[in-house]
């Protein structure tokens, strides 16, 4: 009698190994939006391409297109882009910090104000607009829109009801959105000349170049002590990556000397 052969068992690790695959999580997917209630703020949004007659205004999208560069080379190791990723930090907390003064002392008047009990205007019918970026300084800079929101909403209450004039109120709204305009340009002055640290400490033609494009790198920032709070992690991007990604201008430039803010507390 032929012996009846053992059919071949199954690899048991092979079949684990699938089980685990199975169980394990998905890709993370969410979704953010940014609700606009005033034409003021949504404004800022999208900017405004300039004219004969008019400047351009760089808004929350064209600030988050150069920032992506600009993030994209701060993971290559261009201390620039560090350097620039500080300054948008600076700018963002700097703005921030005046939007919420200056809210707090409206909050502090309307909650003064006796025999009457006043609500915030809202729209009707806000503006909800999704946001997908890819790093966190364009977010912060969305959450920086939507403050100034709240503060247009907070003065124009203020002006309906007589505490300030229209005067008082269209210069405020003017200050706070000088400082916005003045983050949403910063990225302007960034050059992607495809350079690194050991680069620039090489000296040669390309670092000549670039310090005369944008400045000498502060030292403490050239070393790696100082840096952003939020930073890409440091990767090594395949050869050719450089010269295939590039920092477009915008069809108008926009004048990037700020007039001096003599009501500003930066």
């Amino acid at each position: 009698m032929p012996s009846e052969q053992t059919p071949p068992q199954e690899n048991s690790e092979t079949e684990t190994d699938l089980k685990k695959d199975a169980n394990k999580p998905g890709s993370l997917r969410g979704q953010v939006w940014l609700t606009i209630q005033t034409r003021q703020a949504q404004q800022f949004i999208r900017g405004r391409k300039g004219t004969a007659d008019k400047s351009a205004i760089i808004g929350l999208t064209g600030f988050a297109d150069r920032l992506r560069v600009i993030w994209l080379a701060a993971r290559n190791g261009d201390p620039y882009a560090d350097w620039w990723l500080i300054k948008i930090h600076e700018a963002i907390d700097s703005s921030s910090a005046y939007i919420r003064d200056w809210q707090t002392e409206l909050d502090s008047q309307l909650d003064q104000v006796t025999g009457l009990e006043v609500t915030i205007a809202g729209s009707q019918k806000p503006c909800r607009v999704p946001l997908q970026f890819a790093n966190p300084y364009a977010y912060q800079a969305a959450r920086l829109l939507f403050e100034y929101d709240a503060l247009v909403c907070a003065v124009l209450t203020a002006r309906h009801i007589g505490l300030q004039n229209n005067e008082a109120s269209e210069g405020l709204l003017r200050l706070c959105g000088r400082k916005i305009r003045f983050t949403f340009v910063i990225p302007q002055g960034y050059k992607f000349l495809q350079i690194d640290r050991a680069t620039l400490s090489q000296g040669g033609e390309k670092s000549i170049n670039a310090r005369k494009a944008m400045g000498e790198v502060p030292e403490d920032i050239l070393s790696g002590e100082r840096h952003a709070p939020l930073v890409p992690r440091k990767v090594q991007f395949p050869t050719g990556f450089a010269g295939n990604v590039a920092l477009h201008p915008s069809s108008s430039e926009p004048n990037t000397d700020q007039p001096e803010d003599k009501n500003s507390n930066t």
